[in-house]
């Protein structure tokens, strides 16, 4: 009879142990569907800025129909289906030229309007950028928590998987690690 309260409490306190690790798992796998979840909040607020911008220029640049006609291409190609950083990658790439109409136009570059969507965007990337921090926390804290003693006893078996960092793929590696050039 000893023998069977004792089987019984270990068996109560592993139930304890193994409910504990999985709702802390749950809470920090959340954590990193919010981080997703976030990013992609940030590249519609981007795509949404957009024709804003463009139609701000048109106003100003009506001949540089290539330039428009591509941002408004990448924004529609990065906006439809799963978010791919080498359609995010050509988007950025396409606003970086429109932006730099800006400087090719003193009367687009004085205009209140580019003015503010340019500082929006920027808001936006900067957001974009702090929100791709904060995944990558969320699942650095989520994967020690997997990865952690007794955690990774269990992990696994209670359908747990590691989760993948944020990162660069090869093309915007090569837009992002370019010195930008300034020119006065």
């Amino acid at each position: 009879m000893v023998t069977f309260i004792i089987v019984a409490v270990i068996v109560v306190i592993l139930l304890v142990l193994v409910i504990g690790i999985y709702n802390r798992l749950v809470s920090l796998r959340q954590n990193v569907h919010q981080g997703v979840a976030d990013i992609d909040a940030q590249l519609r607020q981007r795509h949404d800025l957009i024709p804003n911008l463009v139609n701000t220029v048109q106003g100003y640049a009506t001949h540089e129909t290539d330039t428009l006609e591509s941002v408004i291409a990448a924004r529609n190609q990065a906006a439809s289906g799963p978010v791919s950083s080498n359609d995010e990658a050509a988007l950025r790439v396409a606003l970086d030229k429109l932006l730099a109409l800006g400087e090719a136009y003193p009367d687009l570059k004085a205009s209140a309007n580019f003015q503010e969507l340019q500082r929006e965007l920027a808001d936006v990337e900067d957001k974009l950028a702090a929100a791709r921090r904060a995944l990558n926390a969320a699942v650095s804290r989520y994967n020690t928590g997997r990865e952690s003693f007794p955690a990774v006893l269990f992990a696994a078996s209670l359908g747990f998987q590691e989760a993948d960092f944020h990162r660069l793929d090869d093309s915007e590696k090569g837009v992002v690690d370019q010195v930008p050039e300034v020119a006065f």
